[in-house]
């Protein structure tokens, strides 16, 4: 009896202390693991995330050999990234001259415009004040000799040359036309005389002036050309 009772008390004893042994196997496990197998999975680790260069060469190969194709290598892919950005920096600059070209354009166009406006706008003007100027010839040219020296005939010829003197400011001047050959872009002809001044095709006579602005016609002269 006292045999079974002390068996049960060791059995009880040895269950209890079973948690305790399987810690205490847990940690001597962890202690007597191989150094070996945890500096094997850090290099394998390493491996997979590092750099290629840490590599060694693969057996029998030589060393200098395999960093020479190493190196070469490395140079190929760093030279494929350059010619990259190569390639982008001519495109960028490409399309910075093609915008800088159509802006160019764009403003010698505008000023263009803006000059042919000016222009057409002014001759326009000059096209309405000749007639004024005509009138004034018209009218000077009745004036009697002796009424020449008259206060208002001398005024009206000082306004009629300041109108002339600014109109030749501005760009206007008269076309020159007796004994002139005769010249379709300049002249008009209206009518054919003859004339023992002047040779055929010539202008003998001016009927109305004309004039040019900067070089333009703005008016032909109305002419007679010796037959």
């Amino acid at each position: 009896m006292a045999d079974q009772e002390r068996g049960t008390e060791i059995e009880k004893e040895q269950e209890m202390a079973q948690p305790e042994t399987e810690e205490v196997n847990k940690e001597e496990t962890a202690k007597t693991q191989s150094p070996e197998e945890d500096t094997g999975q850090e290099e394998q680790t390493a491996d997979n995330g590092g750099d290629e260069e840490e590599q060694g060469p693969p057996e029998g190969e030589d060393p200098k050999t395999w960093a020479e194709k190493r190196a070469a290598k490395k140079q190929a892919k760093l030279d494929k990234k350059a010619q990259g950005y190569k390639d982008q920096i001519e495109l960028l600059e490409d399309k910075v001259k093609r915008q800088l070209a159509e802006f160019e354009n764009f403003r010698n166009r505008t000023e263009k415009e803006k000059h042919a406006m000016f222009e057409t706008g002014a001759k326009s003007v000059v096209e309405k004040i000749l007639p004024v100027v005509d009138n004034f010839e018209r009218g000077l040219a009745t004036v009697p000799e002796d009424k020449k020296e008259d206060p208002f005939v001398d005024g009206m010829m000082h306004v009629y040359k300041q109108l002339l003197t600014e109109l030749e400011n501005l760009g206007v001047k008269p076309i020159e036309a007796v004994g002139q050959e005769f010249d379709p872009n300049l002249h008009n002809a209206v009518m054919q005389v003859e004339s023992e001044e002047y040779e055929s095709g010539t202008v003998a006579q001016e009927l109305q002036k004309g004039y040019t602005y900067r070089d333009s016609v703005v008016r032909h002269s109305m002419v007679a050309v010796v037959e």
